[in-house]
Formats: structure tokens, sequence, C-alpha cells
């Protein structure tokens, strides 16, 4: 179809882009800040090589990997639905057991920063 077919208003029309707020749950970046300092970290004492984060309506989630061929050793979901009852962050270890949850990122991630954490004589 040509432009003369379509008519006179049809180069004019104005589109807008999808609002991505109310599809898709996402980390904020002091969020995304602190998981990234903690996989950085451990990327360093050589217990992770890789790492995957998914966007969905319903979470927002961050697995890191041992190596990439294998399940998650660790993963991070926000989930803002929880917000008012048991907290919208969760750790989930390798098998899919619940290490902590609750309302707070940096207590959620208190688990894994032990791991960091060597006694010195």
């Amino acid at each position: 179809m040509t432009r003369a077919a379509q008519g006179p208003d049809a180069a004019c029309q104005v589109v807008s882009f999808p609002r991505r707020g109310a599809d898709q749950v996402g980390f904020e970046r002091a969020e995304l800040m602190r998981i990234l300092d903690l996989y950085g970290r451990m990327v360093a004492a050589g217990e992770w090589r890789d790492y995957a984060m998914d966007f969905t309506r319903h979470a927002a989630t961050f697995a890191a990997f041992r190596r990439t061929a294998e399940r998650p050793q660790a993963r991070l979901e926000k989930r803002p639905a929880l917000r008012a009852k048991q907290g919208m962050w969760t750790l989930y270890g390798e098998h899919g057991q619940v290490l902590k949850r609750g309302h707070d990122l940096a207590n959620v991630l208190a688990p894994m920063e032990r791991r960091l954490l060597k006694a010195v004589d």
C-alpha cells in the first residue's frame, strides 16, 4: 500500500512505547549494585563464574552459577506481591530450598556474605 492510498494522516501518526513498569518487575539501581557487588566478590573468591537474570510480570530473579551448565548455586528472587506478607526477597539454595526470606535485601543476602568470611589466626 502506498502512502497516497493510506491517506494524508498516515505519515503523522504517533505511536507511544509500551510502559515497562506495569508489565515487568525489575531491580532498582541500588539493589542491583548490592547484588552485583556480592557477585563480584564471590567471583574473586572462586565460588561463582556466571550469572543470569530473569524479569517477568510477577518476579525478578538473579541466579548465580558455579559453572554455566549446572543448576544455580544461589537464586535471589524479588516478588513485590509478597511485600506485605513474608517479605518480597527470597534466597534459594542450589536444590531449591529457601535459605532466607525477608523485607530487607541486606539481611536476605547475609548467608551468602558469610561464605566470604574466613577466620584469621
